[in-house]
């Protein structure tokens, strides 16, 4: 079994992958706020946590297409970190999840399929437990205000797939390090213009997201949030981000 190792611990300083996953759309979620967030919070990483190398990436949501890519991307980038977003309709704040289960529901994905089994690793433990310090994370976002909470039960979608997958490449490999999930709720987006009209969701903001989330990848290498010398806010033209994409 992992170890997970204490919050204070720095993990690999001089060469510290931090590997950012979000969703595209699914069937019952026209507008992922994932996909619009992730490149937002890789670069405020960067700016945050200068000498770390933030990556992120916008998965399919398909049964097979999403674990196929984290599998090339892990072999890849050998992460420090990975930290997986997705959304969820019962999310009131950040949903730190800490265990993966070896179930999927029969629901379709993104492509219109299904999943092939009614398990995602035949033969693998029923539960993997998540590698980040989930409490501590918790404990430092509530101190800057921020709603957050832990979670044991990650759904039967897509989000839970990803992570238990993710759990089980380390366990394979040694890489990442940490790995874990975190919902967000899935309203902070309007579905008819997602990219004009971010919307509060119970009181948490897409800036408080970028801020919360460069927060999270912080505690999970062991390092303090650094105060200054950066800002959360992305440029802004004409209500859209400068940003361009995820980083390969």
């Amino acid at each position: 079994m992992l170890t997970t190792p204490m919050p204070s611990q720095s993990l690999a300083p001089d060469r510290a992958v931090v590997l950012i996953t979000g969703f595209g759309p699914f069937p019952t979620v026209a507008a992922n706020a994932t996909s619009i967030l992730v490149p937002r919070i890789v670069e405020a990483g960067r700016r945050a946590l200068p000498g770390v190398s933030f990556v992120g990436r916008i998965l399919p949501t398909e049964w097979v297409g999403s674990v196929a890519e984290l599998d090339d991307l892990t072999r890849r980038l050998r992460p420090t970190v990975a930290l997986h977003f997705g959304v969820s309709g019962r999310a009131t704040g950040f949903e730190i999840e800490t265990r993966g289960r070896n179930h999927c529901s029969h629901s379709e994905d993104a492509a219109g399929c299904l999943p092939r089994h009614a398990c995602l690793s035949p033969g693998g433990p029923e539960y993997l437990p998540a590698t980040l310090p989930a409490a501590h994370i918790v404990e430092r976002l509530r101190r800057r205000g921020l709603p957050a909470q832990v979670s044991r039960d990650a759904g039967g979608y897509l989000c839970n797939a990803l992570l238990y997958r993710s759990l089980e490449i380390a366990r394979e490999t040694g890489w990442p390090q940490r790995s874990g999930f975190v919902h967000l709720p899935a309203n902070l987006v309007n579905a008819r213009r997602p990219a004009l009209d971010p919307r509060r969701a119970l009181g948490l903001g897409w800036e408080d997201v970028v801020e919360g989330s460069v927060e999270i990848a912080a505690a999970a290498l062991g390092r303090p949030f650094p105060v200054a010398g950066w800002s959360r806010r992305a440029p802004m033209i004409n209500g859209r981000s400068t940003m361009r994409g995820s980083a390969a």
